[in-house]
């Protein structure tokens, strides 16, 4: 955390634009891969210079270039010259902390966002953002590290399925945001399976282990909710074309990207009910069992009153009380101490306090 802060500070009282990487350098090496293809072939080229990149600026087919690792300022700033990027979007292409939205440039598109993946063997989720650079004939991606959620991106390339070899880099930018939004999906239904089961234990054995497991939830739900909901205010700004780069034949397919970024935050609005319900739930069981606690004590107290006062008189011992000397005193006074008592709890049960 402490080396987190640090980094974050060391861009206070820089000028707008600074390029200070900020975040997590996940690999020691910058890698640089270009898929570029048209209707007839698809090349794939690992590059060994970001300066190679300028080849593909104005080639008449579609590149798509993939950089991962954004640590290396050498390599933003190469970049930024060769495709004419704003020193602003460099900036936030390193801010790993960058909030996601949307830009429009002359000529250029620049969408951030958080890419999520489930780390099965725990249940955890994986964080990684990644920026998106649409021109008039390339997309550029910018991520943390190898490894991604846009596998089957490239294999729909790779084996011409559907339409994005024959559409322009628009419609693979869509693609590109659809299957990060997929990914949404899945961590949402992951999310949601534990909230159920969450729920089926809160009925069946309510205990502090649940409680913990709730709020872990949430704190989770929490932070999804944070990088996802501008998600529907990203695709909406897509789909308005701001300065023209999406064409006609690519605005229904944004559109229908749209409907699944709605259904996204009607999981999540439908997630926040469920596990506010169940704090609620929690909550009001933990207080109906204290009140339970709290009746029995309250019952044994009362039973125990005219009790105690009983016991209370015949333990003064004063000379003059005649009882003290009576042959039966003592079996009489347990008497009628089991007689109050046992009214009281006759009582009790009829008026179905007990």
């Amino acid at each position: 955390m402490a080396k987190s802060s640090r980094k974050k500070s060391a861009k206070f009282g820089l000028p707008p634009g600074s390029l200070v990487h900020i975040g997590e350098r996940k690999i020691e090496n910058v890698r640089i891969t270009v898929m570029d293809y048209d209707e007839q072939r698809c090349d794939e080229t690992v590059l060994d210079s970001v300066k190679q990149t300028g080849e593909y600026r104005n080639k008449p087919s579609v590149s798509w270039i993939n950089i991962d690792g954004i640590h290396d300022m050498e390599v933003i700033k190469a970049t930024g010259r060769i495709f004419d990027i704003h020193q602003l979007v460099l900036a936030d292409i390193v801010n790993t902390r960058q909030r996601p939205k949307y830009e429009a440039y002359d000529g250029l598109v620049f969408v951030v966002l958080k890419m999520l993946d489930m780390q099965t063997s725990r249940s955890k989720v994986i964080f990684e953002q990644i920026s998106i650079l649409v021109s008039d004939n390339c997309v550029i991606t910018f991520q943390e590290a190898p490894g991604d959620v846009l596998d089957a991106v490239r294999d729909r390339i790779r084996g011409s399925k559907g339409r994005i070899r024959k559409f322009g880099p628009d419609y693979l930018a869509n693609c590109i945001l659809d299957a990060i939004l997929d990914g949404y999906y899945a961590v949402l239904d992951d999310l949601s399976e534990r909230v159920i089961a969450m729920e089926e234990r809160l009925i069946e054995e309510p205990g502090q282990d649940l409680l913990q497991q709730i709020y872990a939830a949430r704190r989770e739900y929490l932070l999804l909710r944070k990088y996802i909901r501008p998600v529907r205010e990203i695709v909406a700004s897509l789909e308005r074309n701001e300065n023209g780069l999406v064409r006609p034949e690519t605005t229904l397919y944004i559109r229908d990207l749209y409907d699944h970024a709605i259904q996204i935050i009607e999981t999540m609005e439908s997630l926040r009910d469920s596990i506010t319900g169940m704090l609620e739930m929690y909550l009001s069981s933990a207080s109906n069992r204290m009140n339970e606690v709290m009746k029995v004590l309250t019952i044994i107290a009362t039973i125990f009153i005219p009790l105690t006062f009983i016991a209370g008189i015949y333990g003064m011992n004063f000379e003059k009380m005649p009882e003290l000397r009576w042959r039966f005193g003592y079996l009489a006074v347990w008497v009628i101490m089991l007689v109050v008592g046992g009214a009281m709890v006759w009582f009790f049960r009829r008026k179905k306090w007990i």
